[in-house]
């Protein structure tokens, strides 16, 4: 990590990220990042306290409010998927998933309840209980209907549908190419119905964090409005087991916790497969991922 201005540290990695996926843009909020810290913690009345946090778009600052109540303070840049954390987060309230203190949304600004960032759902040593937990999360957030003015799922598939031929015809291996076809075939049977139940959209182990309040917390979603089936594989690949059998127990246990139609929610986690394999085929990648494949292979040839 290197240190820019005097208050916070600019990981090296976030540095890249937003210049490799937003360009001028992602190099002018990065330089802006000291200031914004500043202004903010002047506007909300912040301590700032501890060392800087950051995923692949955000900056999260560990604070303390002036009541001593401990925060984060997180800054991003504001996007299509960044617009609705806030949106999210204020219809769930809390229940499952992280409290919304404050919002600016000119820049998109957050200030958050902090949980604790040291113990992630991926440190629990059972992988099997880790699923247990995160299907169980996820059961309490999509229980509730999306807001107006999210981005849709319907939308989404759609456009994936009819992105998946060009696509296919991309990859090297032929079975790739059809396992691609594969998946937008299923996402065609059931894209007329997407539903409209909250999504957190990237509800994987790393995004859930222990806290005081509640045993688990979600953080950062990027929510959508659609089917709950659209939410599964996160959990399919995330501490990936090769067994076929653990892949089945996991999407099992987790079609069973959410009360979802096995044959739906298989038709949706192929269609997460399929725009994994979209980007990734738009990245320049000459191959889907192997652990998706594995995956979807599997769902395939079983009947729900």
């Amino acid at each position: 990590m290197s240190r820019v201005g005097r208050v916070i540290e600019i990981p090296a990695e976030l540095v890249a990220s937003q210049t490799r996926w937003n360009g001028e843009a992602g190099r002018a909020f990065v330089a802006a990042l000291p200031a914004r810290a500043e202004e903010f913690a002047a506007r909300w009345g912040l301590r700032l306290s501890g060392r800087s946090m950051y995923g692949a778009a955000s900056l999260v600052l560990p604070a303390v409010r002036a009541d001593g109540t401990r925060a984060a303070l997180k800054l991003q840049l504001l996007d299509e998927e960044t617009e609705g954390e806030p949106v999210a987060l204020r219809v769930w309230a809390g229940d499952g998933a992280i409290r919304l203190l404050e919002h600016h949304p000119e820049t998109g600004t957050l200030l958050l309840e902090r949980a604790d960032e040291t113990r992630h759902l991926s440190g629990v040593g059972d992988a099997r209980k880790a699923v247990g937990v995160l299907a169980d999360l996820l059961a309490r957030l999509v229980a509730v209907p999306a807001p107006p003015g999210l981005r849709t799922l319907g939308g989404l598939a759609a456009e994936m549908v009819a992105a998946a031929p060009r696509a296919a015809e991309r990859l090297a291996d032929p079975d790739e190419a059809a396992l691609l076809r594969d998946c937008a075939a299923a996402v065609r049977e059931v894209v007329a119905e997407p539903r409209d139940r909250l999504l957190h959209w990237d509800l994987h182990y790393d995004n859930i964090l222990a806290s005081e309040r509640e045993p688990w917390l979600a953080i950062d979603p990027k929510p959508l409005s659609g089917d709950p089936g659209f939410e599964l594989l996160p959990a399919l690949t995330n501490r990936w087991d090769p067994d076929p059998a653990e892949t089945r127990w996991r999407f099992d246990l987790l079609t069973e916790r959410l009360g979802l139609d096995r044959a739906r929610a298989r038709s949706w986690t192929l269609g997460r497969v399929l725009q994994n394999g979209l980007w990734d085929v738009a990245d320049g990648e000459p191959a889907l991922d192997p652990d998706q494949v594995s995956i979807a292979r599997n769902l395939l040839a079983r009947r729900p």
